[in-house]
């Protein structure tokens, strides 16, 4: 039975389990919700752990809703005891599908629209849970990690509000920078990072990738990425290589120094499949930029991977880069909200977190340690193996 190993030394869940997810994440977090109900029924363990109240359910999410006044004014609700639960809030900041009515216009929900609604429910659970666990995948303000000139520190901020709310552990995925969890030093922070369901997914779409160092070779698209691109080369026992950018710092477009040139440091990469893994495609002319650079230098299949796919600037650029042999695939996870038309694309590979984020779930309710499932080299391992001889 999956996590079994991890779970169950027969050690008892720390409270009954409640699911909240946002309207923001409800595809996901249905998922989660359908793993932990057949592992937990069909899970053998001490009876005592079994007969424990609400431990084999027909549903651990709870319903959680943030109507709006005609105004745009909202209040959080909870329409279930959640008194003594250890209790797993979900949502996605970049779900821009969701709309609200502000006297009588539209208005899609933007990043700071369902961070309030975020704090609205913990403001409804007043306290009663056991334990509060908020699982935000893409960090809200996350980008605006560190100050440098006098602005604000809105992500460093956000930490400091949920904790303050009586937020137990916050959950993200792949941070931008990992240190603003300094901000919040003596609470629960866990960053998460998707290299096993990129090495997957990638392998299962790709079957006659060479996983060696004369075939293939992992890129970082900036220096702030380097760290990423080096476990995945480790585990992968290939090279890497990095661009570094040089801005224009005179000026600032769409809140940034716009970029003036992609520098390589690496080693050869002609006749080599490259894999350019970041943390987001944005607007996606970075990456893009990069595979061009890349293909000048006569690499091979170029697979873009990122653990957020915003795409903010829409996929014409990605659709010609493909018809043009820029870029081979395009890899991401559905931590975010992505349109079918995205997702149907021929070039497009998406990897399901929900199972892993069950996992993270099923391990934390037992008050179990999450250390293995942080680092998947094992699995990795076992995966490049099973890779090669052609079983997988």
């Amino acid at each position: 039975m999956p996590n079994n190993e991890i779970v169950l030394e027969n050690n008892p869940p720390i409270a009954e389990l409640g699911l909240i997810p946002h309207k923001s994440c409800t595809a996901i977090g249905d998922k989660v919700n359908d793993y932990l109900l057949q592992w937990r029924q069909e899970r053998q363990c001490d009876q005592s752990i079994i007969t424990q109240a609400g431990y084999k359910s027909d549903t651990y999410i709870i319903k959680a809703d943030c109507p709006r006044f005609g105004s745009g004014e909202a209040k959080g609700i909870i329409n279930h005891s959640i008194r003594g639960l250890d209790l797993y809030i979900l949502a996605d900041v970049t779900n821009y599908s969701l709309t609200y009515s502000v006297c009588g216009h539209t208005n899609h929900m933007s990043p700071d629209d369902i961070y309030a609604d975020l704090k609205r429910i913990i403001a409804a659970v007043e306290g009663k849970a056991r334990r509060i666990t908020v699982i935000i995948p893409f960090l809200y303000e996350g980008r605006q990690h560190r100050r440098t000139t006098r602005e604000s520190m809105d992500c460093a901020i956000a930490l400091q509000e949920l904790v303050a709310m009586g937020v137990d552990n916050i959950i993200t995925f792949d941070a931008h920078d990992p240190r603003v969890q300094n901000a919040i030093p003596l609470s629960g922070f866990e960053t998460v990072m998707p290299t096993y369901q990129f090495i997957k997914n990638i392998c299962k779409n790709c079957k006659d990738l060479q996983l060696d160092n004369d075939h293939l070779m992992i890129i970082s698209p900036d220096e702030g990425g380097t760290n990423r691109a080096v476990y995945m080369a480790s585990v992968l026992g290939v090279d890497m290589g990095m661009f570094y950018k040089r801005r224009d710092y005179s000026r600032i477009v769409d809140g940034r120094n716009p970029i003036v040139a992609h520098e390589f440091l690496g080693t050869n990469v002609e006749g080599k499949d490259v894999i350019i893994v970041d943390d987001m495609i944005s607007s996606g002319e970075s990456m893009i930029d990069v595979a061009t650079e890349l293909k000048k230098r006569k690499a091979n299949r170029i697979f873009v991977v990122a653990t957020f796919g915003l795409f903010t600037s829409g996929m014409a650029k990605f659709d010609k880069a493909v018809e043009d042999g820029i870029i081979y695939r395009v890899v991401t996870t559905n931590l975010t909200y992505m349109p079918e038309e995205i997702i149907n694309r021929d070039y497009f590979i998406q990897c399901d977190m929900s199972k892993y984020i069950a996992y993270i779930v099923d391990t934390l309710n037992h008050d179990c340690s999450i250390s293995s499932l942080l680092n998947p080299y094992d699995r990795i391992e076992k995966l490049i193996k099973k890779y090669k001889a052609g079983e997988y």
